[in-house]
């Protein structure tokens, strides 16, 4: 059977079995969505950048406000860091932690960890310092790196890391010691970064991908958007969203630029506008809530700006068809992507180019899979029953095979054996495994409908139901901008509270009859309540969880 090991003093991890019913593996194999593309995803991601350096070594490489390094600047200071980086022990295994602004400095230390075989585990400034030592603890990180200018907002790393006994290194401002080797040969099976994400349990677990499958998903980026020398990506995203690797990356593969954008042009469309247009940006990647903002924006401008954007993708969220009219009318220069993946999977594993027929359906489709990824669709008719295949058109569960599925949850092989199976497939899978997402989906006409969360369906009053679904009908009202349910109460006492954000006034009445020209009464909230904006997780997602605790305050509930 296939094994992993997960650290170097911990037991191989076996992969979990899946339950299977009678001719399931056929008809999968069958119905599977496949796209096989050659890819080097062996080679070190620092020898493509030496390329580039040695064929044009002053083009721009990260911009980074007014700060900007070339090509040869960034090797310079890649093997600065990795230098410190060896002399404080750091050796090929071993994981260290980076905690830190996003900054030139960001790639810079994934890649001086790249060219010593260590990983990278990236760290939230925010975090209390009892998560952080959770994770410092459970990754059993070799080092912290601290990239903070002052180091006063890594304090909570700082503090936990003294704690757990675990060495905080700085930024190195001259050379250390001499240059150390870099691991040669086939990179495929190191592991290449961990990410920490939120856990139903309330512990956050530790999604760890190998090098194969980020050099995968990079390619796999380049290939579909055409990305080349004259492209800048903007990089946006939390360093502890998935998305952040591929934004701070993928550019640099293909000899491009990386264009850090700041959480303070994050905060209003206008700055960030300003700050796409200063830069020449041709590729940004948002989640829909943001993406309504810039268009409500630009829609103020009548369409004036981001005269080089040529990619606009969506992720994290679903994207409704509304919003996603708004763009192509609003920016009709721009291509829009419909993206999503799991940070299980190297991030995403589907892609899909926004197009006019897409927008009457209620939903829009993630697409087919992206290459060396295969998808299939899943369906238990009952608990705990053998899985068989959904047939087309047929709601289930997917999971993920193929070169991205990463190594399961760091150090945590209980909780890897829920998700990570061995592929049963494909006997020539590159990695063996099979990822349950949780996500229900469902394929038409070879593409993939995300329907949503499984764990997001729930009971009320008998009746089951899909929470996202009663979202989905309630954002194709006009007025509405952003839209959120959640149930109070348990089993027969649950009800349903529709929160929402408008556009314009529009009376609570319309919003529920809208609904109930659309879905049974059972699945129409009885509690509404209307925000100025709903709240947001520092990834830029709808924040269910607050919504939840809001529910169950009476002051909260709509007049």
């Amino acid at each position: 059977m296939t094994t992993t090991p997960q650290h170097a003093d911990a037991p191989a991890q076996v992969w979990a079995e899946l339950s299977l019913a009678p001719a399931a593996v056929a008809r999968a194999r069958e119905l599977a969505l496949r796209y096989v593309r050659t890819h080097d995803t062996s080679t070190a991601l620092l020898d493509h950048v030496i390329e580039h350096a040695e064929r044009g070594p002053d083009r721009p490489a990260v911009i980074d406000g007014e700060r900007t390094l070339n090509y040869r600047a960034l090797l310079d200071r890649i093997a600065l860091t990795r230098n410190a980086l060896h002399a404080a022990g750091v050796r090929a295994g071993d994981v260290v932690a980076a905690v830190g602004p996003r900054s030139a400095d960001t790639p810079v230390i994934f890649l001086a960890l790249e060219a010593l075989g260590a990983s990278y585990l990236p760290l939230d400034p925010s975090w209390p310092e009892v998560r952080v030592r959770d994770v410092l603890g459970r990754s059993r990180a070799a080092l912290l790196m601290d990239y903070s200018s002052d180091g006063t907002t890594a304090h909570a790393a700082r503090s936990a890391a003294a704690t757990e006994q675990v060495t905080v290194l700085s930024l190195p401002m001259k050379s250390e010691g001499t240059a150390p080797p870099s691991p040669t040969g086939d990179r495929s099976h190191e592991v290449r970064y961990t990410i920490f994400t939120s856990g139903t349990t309330g512990r956050p677990k530790g999604a760890t991908v190998e090098h194969q499958g980020m050099l995968n998903h990079l390619w796999a980026k380049a290939a579909d958007l055409s990305l080349g020398p004259d492209d800048a990506v903007a990089f946006t995203a939390p360093l502890v969203f998935d998305i952040s690797i591929w934004q701070m990356l993928c550019p640099l593969l293909v000899g491009g630029r990386v264009v850090v954008v700041s959480d303070e042009a994050m905060r209003l469309p206008r700055w960030l506008i300003g700050a796409l247009d200063a830069t020449a940006v041709t590729v940004v990647e948002l989640v829909p809530t943001v993406i309504g903002w810039l268009v409500d924006e630009m829609g103020r401008r009548d369409g004036v700006g981001l005269t080089s954007l040529r990619w606009l993708l969506s992720t994290g969220e679903e994207l409704y068809p509304a919003v996603a009219e708004r763009v192509l009318l609003t920016l009709p220069h721009v291509s829009v992507v419909n993206a999503y993946g799991p940070t299980e999977c190297s991030d995403d594993v589907t892609h899909h180019v926004v197009g006019p027929a897409d927008l009457t359906g209620s939903r829009l489709p993630v697409g087919a899979p992206v290459a060396n990824t295969t998808l299939y669709v899943l369906v238990q008719d009952a608990e705990g029953s053998p899985w068989r295949a959904a047939e087309p058109g047929e709601s289930g569960e997917l999971f993920v095979g193929g070169t991205g599925v990463g190594l399961g949850y760091l150090n945590d092989p209980a909780t890897t054996d829920l998700a990570f199976f061995r592929d049963p497939f494909d006997p020539h899978s590159a990695t063996g495994r099979l990822y349950r997402s949780g996500d229900l989906a469902r394929v038409d006409d070879g593409l993939v409908y995300y329907l949503g969360r499984s764990d997001r369906q729930v009971k009320v009053s008998g009746v089951r139901m899909e929470l996202g679904e009663i979202e989905v009908v309630l954002s194709r009202h006009p007025a509405v901008e952003q839209c959120a349910v959640v149930v109070s109460g348990e089993g027969e006492h649950g009800e349903l509270i529709a929160h929402y954000s408008l556009r314009t006034p529009v009376p609570q009445t319309q919003l529920q009859e809208a609904l109930s020209e659309a879905l049974p009464t059972a699945m129409v909230p009885r509690r509404w309540r209307e925000w100025d904006a709903l709240p947001l997780t520092h990834n830029g997602k709808i924040d269910h969880r607050s919504l939840q605790a809001a529910a169950i305050t009476p002051r909260n509930e709509a007049p």
